[in-house]
C-alpha cells in the first residue's frame, strides 16, 4: 500500500505591511505572501512610492507579493500593477467578475463569508473568506468552519477574519481535517495599527503549522 502523500503546506499571508522593516520581519517569520494595501481609507494604506520601497527591500526572495484594492478605479489598478511587479492582485470590495477579468496576474477575490452563489461568480479566483457581515479587513472572527464546503468543492480558499496566534490553530482544526489554500492575518499580528509585531508574526506561523499537523 502506498503511503499517503503529505498534505500541501497551508500558506501564510501577512497583509497590510507598511514599512520595509515590517515586510522583512514577515519574511523572517515565514510568510509565504505579503499584502500591500492600496485602499485609501485604510489605516494600512501605503503610497506607490512606499510600496516600491518595500518591494525593493524584499529583493529577489521567493515570498509572493499581493496588491490589495477595494472598489478602485480600473486605471488606478492598472497604473499600480504597471509600476510594481506584483505576483497577485486582491479585490476586497464589490467588484464584479467583469471588472476583475482585465488583469493579467492571478486574482484573489474577497467574499463575505462562505457564500457559494457568490463564489460561483468568480470561478478562476482564489477566494478569501472574511467575516459575513463586517466590511472587509475588520479583523472580526466568525464561524470559519463554514469554509469547509467550498474547500471540499475544490476551490482554493484563504481563511481570514479575526485570526491571530491564539485562535488560528483552532480555526484550522474546525475544518475537520481539510485544509485551506492559505490563511490571512493583518491586525492579529500588530503591535499597533499598521505596525507589525515580529514575535506575533512568528507565533502565528508556528500556530498555523501546528493546526495543520
Amino acid at each position: 500500500m502506498n503511503a499517503e502523500a503529505p498534505a500541501e503546506k497551508v500558506r501564510v499571508k501577512i497583509c497590510g505591511v507598511t514599512t520595509p522593516a515590517d515586510a522583512l520581519a514577515a519574511l523572517e517569520a515565514g510568510a509565504d505572501l505579503i499584502g500591500f494595501n492600496f485602499v485609501p481609507e485604510s489605516k494600512r494604506f501605503i503610497s506607490l512610492d512606499e510600496a516600491r520601497s518595500i518591494r525593493e527591500a524584499l529583493g529577489s526572495t521567493q515570498v509572493e507579493t499581493v496588491a490589495l484594492f477595494r472598489n478602485a478605479a480600473q486605471d488606478t489598478v492598472a497604473r499600480t500593477l504597471d509600476a510594481i511587479a506584483f505576483d497577485w492582485v486582491q479585490f476586497h470590495g464589490e467588484e464584479t467578475a467583469e471588472k476583475i477579468s482585465g488583469v493579467d496576474i492571478p486574482v484573489i477575490k474577497a467574499l463575505r463569508g462562505a457564500d457559494v452563489q457568490e463564489a460561483a461568480r468568480f470561478p478562476d479566483a482564489v477566494l478569501l473568506l472574511d467575516h459575513p457581515q463586517e466590511s472587509g479587513g475588520g479583523g472580526k472572527d466568525w464561524d470559519w468552519s463554514a469554509a469547509r464546503g467550498l474547500i471540499e468543492a475544490g476551490r482554493q480558499v484563504i481563511l481570514a477574519g479575526g485570526l491571530h496566534p491564539g485562535n488560528v490553530e483552532a480555526a484550522l482544526r474546525s475544518l475537520g481535517g481539510i485544509m485551506p489554500w492559505a490563511v490571512d492575518v493583518a491586525s492579529g499580528v500588530e503591535l499597533e495599527s499598521g505596525r507589525k509585531d515580529p514575535a506575533k508574526m512568528k507565533a502565528f506561523v508556528e500556530a498555523v503549522r501546528a493546526g495543520q499537523s
